[in-house]
């Protein structure tokens, strides 16, 4: 009988860094520096994304362009691009082990799944290099995946399908039913439809919430439900079978899943 054997997690705004902030303010920055004020919501909607496809997509936005060709009286380009990669890498790099402490209940629920024999695997819009200082840092206060992969690792990141297949191939799953995506982002949410695996759209600590900690617990409950109900919208929108609160609620949703797979549904 088929059952959920392996959890596929995100990382920041996942499991680490609540609220995804490390990567929104770096964007905010970069085209400051370039005398574009792009706002929040521009900022963090390509979140999940290799980061300099990110780049291009706050670009590709009408509103960005328009400010653009006002500044410079041109269209943006490649080299425009990649000048902004390199000044959001620099800035990134010097910040980013900053962020690396795994969100409440992380480090429980990982090992509650683990006592269950499954499998953790975890994708991202890092690259490699960026990576390198995430996982070490995630390692050193409890968290550490069985398995992680980047963009730069696949033929395309987000929101094309490689980094799951990779996870699934590494850790011995071939059936995309028994997998399950979890992540914060439209992003990793699409990247799990188009895997056509289960796929979770998590909310407190989410890039798309775009709360810090201190402010979820500073909210009224009316005005944090109401933030939470219109985030959870939009994962719907984009295709996720299931929004849950937070990441201690992964073993509960597992249950549901492998509850609908012993009646014959799939992913």
């Amino acid at each position: 009988m088929k059952k959920i054997n392996l959890v596929i997690f995100d990382w920041a705004g996942t499991t680490v860094d609540y609220g995804c902030f490390a990567p929104v303010q770096v964007f905010l920055e970069i085209f400051k520096e370039k005398n574009i004020d792009v706002t929040l919501e521009e900022a963090r909607g390509p979140m999940g994304m290799l980061k300099i496809d990110h780049i291009k997509a706050m670009l590709s936005l009408d509103r960005v362009t328009a400010l653009w060709n006002e500044k410079y009286n041109r269209m943006w380009n490649e080299n425009d691009i990649e000048e902004l990669y390199k000044n959001f890498e620099n800035k990134l790099f010097k910040i980013l082990a900053d962020y690396t402490e795994p969100v409440p209940h992380c480090i429980e629920t990982v090992n509650i799944l683990r006592e269950r024999g499954l499998k953790i695997g975890s994708t991202t819009g890092y690259t490699q290099e960026m990576m390198d200082i995430v996982t070490a840092g995630a390692k050193s206060q409890g968290y550490s995946p069985d398995y992680y992969t980047t963009p730069n690792a696949v033929p395309a990141g987000r929101p094309a399908p490689y980094m799951i297949y990779q996870n699934m191939l590494t850790l011995g799953e071939e059936d995309t039913d028994c997998v399950i995506k979890i992540g914060d982002t439209i992003s990793d949410i699409k990247e799990g439809r188009n895997t056509k695996v289960w796929t979770v759209g998590i909310l407190k600590g989410s890039s798309e919430l775009g709360l810090s900690l201190e402010e979820v617990n500073s909210l009224s409950e009316k005005d944090l439900k109401e933030k939470m109900e219109k985030t959870a919208e939009k994962m719907l929108s984009a295709g996720a079978h299931f929004i849950i609160e937070d990441i201690s609620k992964v073993p509960y949703i597992i249950d549901i899943i492998n509850n609908k797979l012993k009646n014959g549904e799939r992913a």
